[in-house]
């Protein structure tokens, strides 16, 4: 069978990944747009504090969490997974006791959760803490890289002999996949995308010293400036410009037209977070969302159904078709406006999360545990003395840029919690768009008779990710999913 994936983050490589599994003959579409949600996420499985009022979504996320160690053991490399464990902090012991109430009701049907125990002194186990905090310990949370994640899976998919197509893709309305080269370059198809210069354009000529390309020649190092427009990042030591055309150029499709209900539109000065707050909310719970879930990040309570973006997606040239007898379009927020050419409006958005990396230099930090606060920004440490903070919660539209505002609130509210970062080096901000379904859930199943959708993680795409490709490729080869996706499937119209 033939299937052609849309969209190269961790849903689309788990299913890539899959699907050659089952001896399927795959292509993958990778879209490179600035501010893929992949890219950014900080890497927390915790699933167990969260959703405490919606079992389907805990279903979900929970079973995520059970796929890692098996998907680890297949992959046999380093994908940054650690079971480093969580704690749960608050300034008020007593805040503490519905988050307990709840991870002792799960705990029979999730053991892998580990026992819950209280922690006298926090900073033993994360020294930057605030030591006015108390703690519980979940010991089975886990963190990991979702870059090395994503590129593992879509490594192991190429090796069985699945394709990567770089480009933008399109829908017919029959569920035709067109691709179409990246946008502005002109390019052209045989085999792959060959740009062509304007005539008269001299021949590139290699810049001074540079017959030597030693180590580092020609790299974007620390301050070189450089802008990386589809990175989703922005390497604040050196001065990148992340989720932009290039260095001061536009926003990508129109950024912040479309928050939701209008909360905001345009750009610096009009944006503004979920629920009509100021931009950034790492120290403030959503609007709306879920009273007694802990993470601040939870997705919203349904919204109203956003407006589109316009020209979020710009095609170049003439689209390639590529033969298919089955499509998963796991594109992340752009989900909706790939699918529209089938007669379907699927409302799924953009969320943005900015994020925060320090390092602490000498410092061990790779085996302390996550923090995760009732309200306020989550910290996990990671290997070369690294600190993720993070992060906001703002429908801004398609705007993945990193801002004053955003960094400012991270690293407010990071000090709050760890004011034992304060000397930290700030090393890198990210930037992510996380797909958002309006309805509330993830939106995972079948929307014609030749295309499956599966993207609507939001915060949870790191946790649930490879197992939710893992549905999409069932789907797609008409095999039944490992759970029941009725309360995930596309509504009806």
């Amino acid at each position: 069978m033939r299937v052609v994936v849309i969209g190269n983050g961790i849903v689309g490589a788990g299913a890539a990944y899959y699907l050659t599994r089952r001896g399927a003959t795959v292509t993958v579409v990778d879209g490179g747009y600035p501010g893929e949600a992949t890219q950014a996420g900080a890497g927390i499985v915790c699933p167990w504090v969260d959703h405490p009022e919606d079992d389907d979504w805990y279903r979900l996320t929970r079973e995520g969490a059970r796929h890692y160690p098996g998907l680890v053991e297949e992959l046999g490399e380093d994908i940054g997974y650690a079971k480093v464990g969580a704690l749960l902090v608050a300034e008020d012991p007593v805040d503490l006791e519905p988050v307990r109430t709840l991870l002792r009701r799960r705990h029979p049907d999730a053991p892998e959760m580990g026992d819950i125990v209280d922690v006298p002194d926090p900073t033993e186990l994360f020294p930057p803490l605030s030591d006015t905090l108390s703690a519980i310990l979940v010991p089975g949370a886990a963190r990991v890289d979702g870059r090395s994640v994503r590129d593992a899976l879509l490594r192991a998919a190429v090796a069985r002999g699945a394709e990567v197509r770089t480009g933008a893709a399109s829908l017919s309305p029959d569920g035709q996949v067109f691709v179409h080269p990246p946008a502005g370059t002109g390019a052209t198809w045989n085999g792959e995308w060959e740009v062509q210069p304007p005539e008269g354009t001299p021949a590139p000529q290699p810049p001074p010293g540079a017959g030597n390309a030693g180590a580092g020649a020609g790299s974007a190092d620390a301050g070189s400036g450089v802008a990386e427009a589809g990175a989703g990042r922005a390497d604040v030591a050196s001065g990148t410009g992340a989720g932009g055309a290039g260095a001061g150029g536009a926003q990508t499709g129109g950024a912040g037209a479309g928050a939701v209900g209008g909360a905001g539109v345009g750009a610096v000065g009009g944006e503004r977070r979920a629920g009509g707050g100021p931009v950034g909310s790492a120290g403030q719970e959503p609007a709306g969302g879920e009273t007694t879930s802990w993470r601040q990040a939870a997705p919203l309570a349904p919204t109203p159904t956003p407006p589109m973006d316009a020209g979020t997606r710009r095609f170049s040239g003439e689209g390639v078709p590529i033969e298919a007898d089955m499509v998963i379009v796991a594109a992340g927020a752009w989900t909706g406006e790939v699918c529209r050419p089938l007669g379907v409006e699927l409302p799924v958005f953009p969320r943005r999360g900015q994020i925060l990396h320090a390092t602490m230099e000498g410092v061990d930090t790779a085996w302390w545990p996550m923090i995760l606060p009732r309200m306020g920004p989550y910290l996990l440490g990671f290997p070369d003395s690294r600190v993720v903070i993070g992060a906001t919660v703002e429908d801004v539209g398609f705007a993945p840029r990193v801002t004053m505002g955003g960094l400012d609130e991270v690293i407010q509210a990071g000090l709050r919690v760890a004011p034992g970062l304060y000397n930290a080096t700030v090393a890198e901000a990210r930037v992510g768009l996380r797909p958002v379904y309006a309805p509330g859930s993830a939106l995972i199943g079948p929307l014609t008779g030749r295309v499956v959708v599966a993207t609507g993680l939001s915060a949870y795409g790191l946790t649930a990710g490879p197992f939710t490709g893992q549905i999409a490729a069932a789907l797609a080869l008409g095999e039944t999913p490992p759970i029941d996706i009725t309360p995930y499937a596309p509504t009806k119209p």
